[in-house]
């Protein structure tokens, strides 16, 4: 059996400075500027080590470098270099490697980025029946080929090498216009299909959009949270329409699709990195408000990256406010809501019945699970 891997070096590096995706060489150049360090090897390699340990019979082909070959090397995991990147990668890279891989025989691929990296994935294998599992790296992850977290990943990856995947489907792979997402506006697009492995405890759904009929559930819920705000306390409000409601409800402008800072129903931090919210951010003083993704279930993980590990930790488990309607809540059903921090242990923490506020002065009990 052979085992394709591939990394996006750069996946995900725009989350926590707020630049909602990290599409583009500017971007990314933007990113770096604004002090962005790498994290898709660290859930790459969070996947791998799931996986092991490797069945006999089983060999890995990788790309040169930080695109696979080192973070196979750090876990003992010979491979053949397929594909060698020259300096700084870039989608043209992801590409051209997923083709070496499929030439070369690999019965499957796993790949760690975000939904731009499975765009290329899917270009890359048109008319190849190649199956894929995709490793959570990126800053929106709205496609539904991707692990529900880096660990669900690797799991899945040892179901395969171990036989136990005998079923396949086609999932979406979704991607935005992230100039138009900047803006606060979100242009959704269907680029195509890619083959995965049929198992939905591993794999995460595509994102769905809100209903109509949640309006009035959602301003009730904004009207509650900016009724319950305690002047002198600091507000994370995060992104989502769920969230956008408190901000309409205090009459303050909000950026939909980032982090703002209320405190005493005044705007006091607009689309803030998480640098900017560490430093307003005190222990025992600081609230986060967040909602659920609709189809996926995420509170965290998900398009929030400025509210990192350190920001959950400085607010504290007991000041994180989940807020979801009804209709969003009974679609999940009955799966948990999801943590996916990138930190394995404020998983553990996070973990847990939580109480989600759906409506004026109503509560409805969730799981939420890594």
């Amino acid at each position: 059996m052979k085992i394709g891997f591939l990394v996006n070096p750069v996946a995900g590096m725009g989350g926590t400075v707020a630049l909602k995706g990290t599409d583009g060489a500017e971007t990314l150049r933007r990113a770096l500027a604004l002090g962005a360090v790498p994290r898709a090897h660290l859930r790459a390699g969070a996947a791998l080590s799931a996986a092991l340990p490797v069945p006999d019979g089983v060999r890995f082909l990788s790309c040169g470098g930080e695109m696979g070959e080192a973070i196979l090397a750090s876990l003992g995991i010979p491979c053949g270099v397929v594909y060698a990147p020259e300096g700084r990668t870039s989608g043209e890279d992801t590409r051209r490697a997923a083709r070496a891989m499929a030439e070369a025989g690999a019965d499957l691929i796993v790949f760690a980025g975000g939904d731009g990296t499975a765009r290329d994935l899917c270009s890359a294998l048109e008319g190849r029946d190649v199956p894929v599992i995709g490793v959570p790296a990126g800053v929106k992850i709205h496609s539904a080929v991707y692990g529900v977290t880096p660990v669900r990943s690797g799991q899945l990856l040892a179901k395969f090498m171990s036989g136990q995947v005998r079923d396949f489907t086609r999932a979406d792979v979704m991607d935005i216009d992230e100039d138009a997402f900047r803006e606060g506006r979100v242009n959704a697009r269907l680029y195509g299909y890619l083959t995965v492995p049929l198992d939905r405890s591993c794999l995460q759904d595509r994102k769905s959009g809100g209903m109509a009929r949640d309006e009035y559930d959602r301003t009730a819920i904004g009207a509650w949270l900016a009724d319950q705000m305690r002047p002198g306390r600091l507000y994370l409000v995060g992104s989502g329409t769920t969230t956008q409601a408190v901000m309409d409800a205090l009459g303050l402008p909000d950026t939909l699709l980032g982090v703002d800072a209320v405190r005493d129903r005044c705007l006091v931090g607009r689309d803030l990195t998480e640098r900017a919210i560490l430093e307003m951010a005190r222990p025992g003083d600081t609230t986060l408000i967040v909602t659920v993704i609709g189809g996926q279930g995420h509170v965290f993980g998900r398009g929030n990256q400025q509210l990192s590990p350190e920001v959950i930790r400085t607010a504290g488990r007991e000041n994180v406010v989940v807020a979801a309607t009804p209709a969003k809540l009974n679609a999940l059903f009955p799966r948990p809501l999801l943590v996916d921090t990138g930190d394995a242990d404020l998983d553990r923490e996070l973990s847990g019945y939580v109480p989600v506020v759906t409506g004026w002065a109503r509560r409805q009990m969730c799981r939420l699970s890594r």
